[in-house]
């Protein structure tokens, strides 16, 4: 079966690809291992993610994206012909068409860029949607009714807060707060308060094992390994989830500032339409434990976390690719 469409979820930290008929066929961080100094590609996705903080000095990990934007346009490319060659095989004579999700806030250069970098991976076809939209056909949310929605997708580099209604999106806000910066901020109070070095990674396991939003009484516990600031040698710390909710507290109120200006910003009508409705939530960073009951709580409207959060964008891609001669005209633009 030749493969001539395909659906990208283009994250900071993880790529999903989306192929008619199979499904999703890739789920793997966006990270690319380099050879230095000759800058050749040794390893993409989770055998280069393996490799981020274990590298002799001749092997460099990159994250090619920053922010959801591409960072190297080098790298970038040589990943999305890797992503785009899993997809279609080795045999597959056709050059697909493809659907890539941007940020909502991605300026006209950094469109160019991804779909310059999609068609010389090999794309016959490169068209942008912009994330908030993805994310909200992959939550099963009507996006093309005249009754406002709004979605709070919280991926690894940027969390974007939208109001959708008749297709479009009325009100939006980004933010580059989402999974990686609360990843930093449990570096940061853990170097703090223990004095002990972990790296990106540690901070990444103990915030899925052990991480919450809000303060719980029954407080999970987690222990991870680094090195004493003082004494130079290793050495264990427990982190209950308390102690992560305290270090998140201060993006967390930040993603939730920028879902209180689009709600100024919104037409009362569907301000209203978003009260009877609630909040959906979407993306990777979603699965943080009582985050919809910490957005709740703090603006007042029913929130709730869509089912699959993480594939929600993927999701959504797959959809438009299902239907690409519908939404060419309406929700793509391919310059």
């Amino acid at each position: 079966m030749f493969v001539n469409r395909i659906g990208i979820d283009l994250g900071t930290t993880n790529t999903v690809v989306f192929v008619p008929g199979k499904g999703f066929i890739v789920n793997e961080p966006t990270i690319v291992a380099l050879t230095l100094p000759d800058n050749v590609v040794m390893a993409v996705g989770r055998e280069a993610k393996e490799m981020i903080g274990r590298t002799p000095g001749d092997i460099a990990a990159y994250r090619p994206l920053k922010d959801g934007v591409v960072a190297d346009y080098y790298i970038t490319r040589a990943m999305l012909k890797y992503f785009i060659s899993r997809a279609t095989g080795r045999w597959n004579v056709l050059k697909p068409d493809v659907v890539i999700s941007v940020p909502a806030g991605i300026t006209a250069t950094e469109r160019r860029a991804v779909v310059n970098a999609a068609e010389e991976a090999g794309a016959k076809n490169a068209y942008v949607v912009r994330e908030p939209l993805l994310a909200a056909l992959g939550a099963g949310i009507a996006i093309n009714s005249s009754s406002g929605n709004m979605i709070i997708n919280i991926g690894g580099g940027t969390s974007e807060v939208a109001v959708i209604s008749l297709g479009g999106i009325v009100c939006w806000s980004s933010v580059r707060v989402a999974g990686n910066k609360f990843d930093e901020a449990i570096v940061n109070f853990v170097k703090k308060k223990y004095g002990v070095a972990i790296g990106e990674q540690s901070a990444e396991a103990a915030k899925i094992s052990a991480g919450s939003a809000m303060s719980l009484k029954s407080k999970l516990e987690v222990q991870i390994r680094g090195r004493d600031l003082i004494s130079g040698l290793p050495k264990d710390v427990t982190l209950n989830s308390n102690e992560i909710a305290e270090a998140l507290n201060p993006y967390l109120m930040e993603i939730a500032a920028a879902v209180q200006n689009v709600f100024n910003e919104t037409p009362p009508e569907l301000v209203a339409d978003v009260m009877e409705k609630g909040i959906i939530l979407s993306g990777g960073s979603a699965n943080l434990r009582h985050i919809d009951d910490f957005f709740e709580r703090l603006l007042g409207v029913p929130t709730y976390v869509a089912e699959d959060s993480i594939l929600c964008v993927a999701k959504g891609s797959g959809i438009i690719i299902d239907h690409l001669d519908v939404y060419k005209r309406t929700l793509l633009n391919k310059r």
